[in-house]
């Protein structure tokens, strides 16, 4: 079709029809800048998530030197979660850790102690993961309520289209292709823009929702190790006690 043959086959649109792809449009464009905000999101956190546990498995005691990498690498979901772990027990336990597990303090540990100390690193390791996945899931709602709503848009673009042509029908009394031709045309360029922009929407959020899961697998396995490692940490502190 060419540049005048599009023009005229906008202009003689009717007003539903260009409204429906006017905010199929605005879907479309919307979720695109979606797809590529974390698609490039994505790349980072998997970049600095590398980095990071690479960084933890090497320099296990050099606690400072772990607080300032995760400090820098705020894409790194694991890195949240160590600094929010290790926050919160040199908060609580009110001492100046000198190792990445050494924020117990010497005094005898009862089995009680560690037992609720156990419970309470567990719901920090809950809320902790619950509010990275939180931060990536942002804005996936809006690709899967493109997935869903945009084809209905575009098939009421179809059926306003069809009513058209019937319409136009009609009007001359004749089907003719010249009478029913430009009703169908609108129909199916509603059907096939209701489609592009629901098509890519679904694809990519359901990629993204895997890229969250494998993320949240991780991140529970880095948990269960550090947890693991701070509560060796408290025994062996209560036992010395």
């Amino acid at each position: 079709m060419t540049e005048s043959g599009s023009i005229e086959f906008l202009g003689s649109l009717g007003a539903v029809s260009i409204v429906i792809l006017l905010v199929l449009l605005v879907f479309s464009v919307a979720s695109w800048a979606i797809i590529i905000y974390k698609w490039r999101l994505f790349r980072l956190v998997a970049r600095e998530e590398r980095e990071f546990l690479n960084a933890y498995a090497s320099a296990q005691h050099d606690e400072e030197e772990l607080r300032r990498l995760a400090g820098q690498l705020k894409a790194s979901p694991s890195a949240a979660v160590f600094l929010g772990i290790v926050d919160r027990v040199s908060t609580e336990r009110d001492a100046v850790p000198s190792g990445p597990f050494a924020a117990v303090p010497n005094d005898d540990l009862s089995t009680e102690a560690v037992a609720l100390e156990r419970h309470y690193l567990g719901r920090v390791v809950e809320y902790l993961l619950q509010g990275q996945i939180t931060r990536h899931e942002a804005y996936l709602p809006f690709l899967a309520t493109t997935g869903n709503i945009t084809p209905f848009i575009g098939l009421l673009g179809t059926v306003v289209g069809i009513i058209n042509a019937f319409t136009e029908i009609g009007r001359q009394g004749t089907a003719s292709l010249a009478a029913v031709a430009p009703g169908v045309a609108e129909a199916l360029v509603a059907t096939a823009a209701g489609l592009f922009t629901a098509i890519p929407a679904v694809i990519a959020y359901n990629y993204f929702l895997t890229r969250i899961r494998n993320s949240a697998f991780h991140m529970e396995a880095f948990s269960i190790e550090l947890l693991n490692a701070l509560l060796v940490r408290m025994k062996q502190v209560g036992v010395r006690g």
